[in-house]
């Protein structure tokens, strides 16, 4: 029965590459065409494989109808949560997590730096989406017409000097950040505040959230946030293979003893703290 049923989901893959018939499925299989004939019967019953009129094999609505309903009831945030607060507990900074929705970039989840100057942003509040680490990430994945589309109707604010000026130089950006696969945004908003960036993707490589690290310049240079790089690309890609359901369930980031930041560059308690949009 196990041969079967290791048989049957083998021919899933094989038709998710295009229509194929009956001899190619045979072919696939190693098996004679009277078995894999009834294997495919049995998936048609089902509604996971479907028989043209030319007598090929398509997967079936009911299979492609459970794996959006699937994806649909996946809790990105929840996947995420565990793993952005084992990055917080090696790291020792501010983590968080967001998403692309209704033409914002919102937060989702947020873990607290351990450092007594910290950032404020909360849960579900927009970010400042010409230049924060995360909403490049997440448009930078959208089609090249709709990047565009976008760029053209954003408004282009001067937070500091190393703000995106314009829409040019912001799909310039984005094309950088798809081609090398993550983003900062360094004194962009804050010229205090520096932030290192990796995309979240599902099944299919699509972008459905990007998670971050960011701490101000009083605590760690932008040179040495960015040192993390690999670490938030680790961690990026943990939550990534959960998601999409390629990887077990693993921590790539087990949490040291200590601060990975020397105790010279943790900033007096007494500090306030600094605003973040």
């Amino acid at each position: 029965m196990s041969q079967t049923v290791d048989r049957a989901l083998s021919i899933l893959p094989l038709l998710a590459e295009g229509p194929a018939d009956l001899g190619r499925v045979a072919d696939h299989l190693g098996v004679h065409k009277s078995t894999a004939l009834r294997l495919l019967r049995t998936l048609h019953e089902h509604g996971f494989v479907y028989r043209q009129s030319d007598q090929h094999y398509r997967l079936g609505a009911r299979l492609i109808a459970l794996a959006q309903e699937a994806m649909e009831n996946l809790d990105v945030r929840e996947i995420a949560h565990p793993h952005l607060v084992r990055l917080n507990e090696t790291c020792g900074h501010t983590v968080h997590l967001a998403v692309h929705e209704d033409d914002e970039v919102l937060y989702i989840d947020k873990v607290e730096s351990r450092y007594p100057v910290r950032m404020y942003s909360r849960i579900g509040k927009p970010v400042a989406i010409t230049v924060a680490a995360v909403a490049k990430l997440l448009l930078a994945d959208l089609p090249e017409s709709e990047r565009r589309a976008v760029a053209e109707k954003l408004d282009y604010p001067l937070y500091t000097a190393r703000s995106t000026p314009g829409a040019d130089a912001f799909l310039k950006e984005l094309a950088k950040v798809r081609e090398q696969g993550w983003a900062t945004d360094l004194g962009g908003h804050e010229e205090s505040i520096n932030c290192v960036a990796a995309p979240v993707r599902d099944a299919g490589g699509r972008v459905v959230a990007a998670m971050s690290v960011s701490a101000p310049n009083v605590v760690v240079t932008a040179d040495e946030l960015l040192t993390l790089l690999p670490l938030v690309r680790r961690t990026a890609d943990a939550i990534s293979g959960e998601y999409s359901g390629r990887t077990p369930v693993q921590s790539p980031v087990p949490a040291p003893a200590h601060s990975p930041v020397p105790p010279s560059a943790q900033p007096p308690a007494h500090q306030p703290d600094k605003e973040r949009s």
